[in-house]
C-alpha cells in the first residue's frame, strides 16, 4: 500500500503540474495585480509546497520505516488537501463567464487530480494506521 501512495501521487503531481502549466501560460501570474483571477499565486504554491513537503516525509518513512515520518506526511497532506478542496470550489463557482487563466482547466485534468489527491490521502492514511505508531 505505501508504494501503491506514491503512484496515485505521481498521477496526482502530473495533473497538477498540468494544471499549473496551463494557469501560468493563460496569465494567471499576470493577472495577480488585477486581481482577474480567483486563484492567489499564494494559494498555488502553498498547495505544491505542502504536497511536495508531504511527499518528502513520505519518502523518509519508506526509507526509515518510522511511523512517525507517515503520520507527518498525512498531516502535511492534509493541509495539502485543504488548499486544494478551497481552489477546487473556487474553480467551480468561477463560473462561466469568468476570465481568470483557471477557467479554461480541463474538467478531465480536475477530476484526475482531485480523485488522485484523495486516493493518495487516503492510502497514506490507512498505511500509518495500519503500520501503527
Amino acid at each position: 500500500m505505501p508504494l501503491v501512495a506514491v503512484g496515485t501521487w505521481l498521477v496526482a503531481a502530473l495533473a497538477g503540474g498540468h494544471l499549473l502549466y496551463l494557469w501560468l501560460a493563460g496569465g494567471g501570474l499576470r493577472r495577480q495585480a488585477t486581481k482577474v483571477t480567483r486563484f492567489p499565486a499564494t494559494l498555488i504554491f502553498s498547495h505544491m509546497a505542502f504536497a511536495v513537503t508531504a511527499l518528502g516525509c513520505w519518502v523518509v518513512y519508506l526509507l526509515a520505516e518510522d511511523p512517525r515520518y507517515a503520520w507527518i506526511s498525512c498531516a502535511v497532506l492534509a493541509v495539502a488537501a485543504f488548499l486544494g478542496f478551497t481552489m477546487f470550489t473556487r474553480w467551480l463557482g468561477g463560473g462561466r463567464h469568468a476570465r481568470g487563466a483557471e477557467q479554461r482547466f480541463p474538467v478531465v485534468a480536475v477530476l484526475l487530480h482531485g480523485l488522485a489527491g484523495v486516493a493518495t490521502f487516503v492510502l497514506v492514511l490507512l498505511a500509518a494506521a495500519l503500520k501503527g505508531g
